[in-house]
């Protein structure tokens, strides 16, 4: 996938919007809206779908989404959830099953797992994809826009961070598991992010130090962040599938907490 450089989230998005062109005497090239018209079509019924959603200038985006059994007219909470590194394979957006799905199954959520490729999720490129997957969920399917959290595992869970500190008006919630996102400021103290999140971090991670995370956690918290903190005993980096009932736990922070 061809990177662009990297500028501010809504110029991304403004990019996708409008950046189409026509080549003399060719077809006439793919716009905006009919990649709204494909997104609006898509099948919503309850389960998992795999999509692939053909933008512009050639590009395309592949996604998971797993909707709900839902009532007419019922709007639903949305979750972004981003995969951790994955070496490029093609499947790391489907690894919904062993941690996602089970671990906030009592929301009844609009789940959207977007893909990565080998990328980090701060990277331009990837920054305008969950822009725009995000627009389009948020227009075209029954979500309650005042019920979406953005979580993630490693690569995925700092990019929980970026947005839970880039986006707070897209999200009500961030849940960041296994992370190591910097949030010093240029003092050393720590920045705040204006929108409650829920930590979550293996006792014995091999990656990324608990004692780490921990240091930055507060200093965030020392600003005026909202977090919540919560070790996992035991684990390490790279067993996400054993977090389910700490996601579990999450879940009902939002319920109760946040929303």
């Amino acid at each position: 996938m061809k990177k662009i450089k990297p500028t501010i989230f809504l110029f991304l998005f403004a990019y996708t919007l409008f950046f189409s062109s026509c080549k003399k005497n060719a077809v006439p090239a793919r716009t905006f809206a009919d990649v709204e018209a494909d997104f609006n079509a898509l099948d919503l019924s309850p389960g998992v779908h795999d999509v692939v959603l053909e933008m512009l200038n050639g590009d395309s985006y592949k996604f998971r989404v797993i909707a709900p059994v839902r009532n007419a007219g019922e709007k639903r909470p949305l979750v972004l959830a981003l995969h951790g590194a994955s070496g490029g394979n093609p499947d790391a957006y489907k690894n919904t099953a062993c941690y996602i799905e089970p671990g906030l199954a009592s929301l009844g959520a609009f789940i959207l797992s977007p893909y990565g490729d080998d990328g980090l999720w701060y990277e331009a490129y990837y920054q305008q994809e969950v822009g725009t997957l995000l627009f389009l969920a948020k227009q075209y399917w029954p979500v309650d826009a005042n019920k979406t959290v953005v979580t993630g595992y490693s690569n995925g869970g700092n990019g929980s961070w970026l947005f839970a500190e880039t986006q707070p008006t897209s999200f009500a919630a961030a849940i960041p598991m296994a992370t190591s996102y910097d949030i010093t400021n240029s003092s050393g103290g720590g920045r705040k992010i204006d929108i409650p999140l829920y930590v979550i971090h293996g006792q014995n991670d091999e990656l990324f130090p608990v004692a780490q995370t921990q240091t930055w956690v507060q200093l965030s918290q020392n600003a005026g962040s909202d977090i919540t903190f919560v070790v996992a005993p035991g684990l390490g980096h790279y067993v996400p599938c054993s977090y389910v009932q700490y996601l579990q736990d999450a879940a009902t922070w939002l319920e109760n907490y946040v929303w």
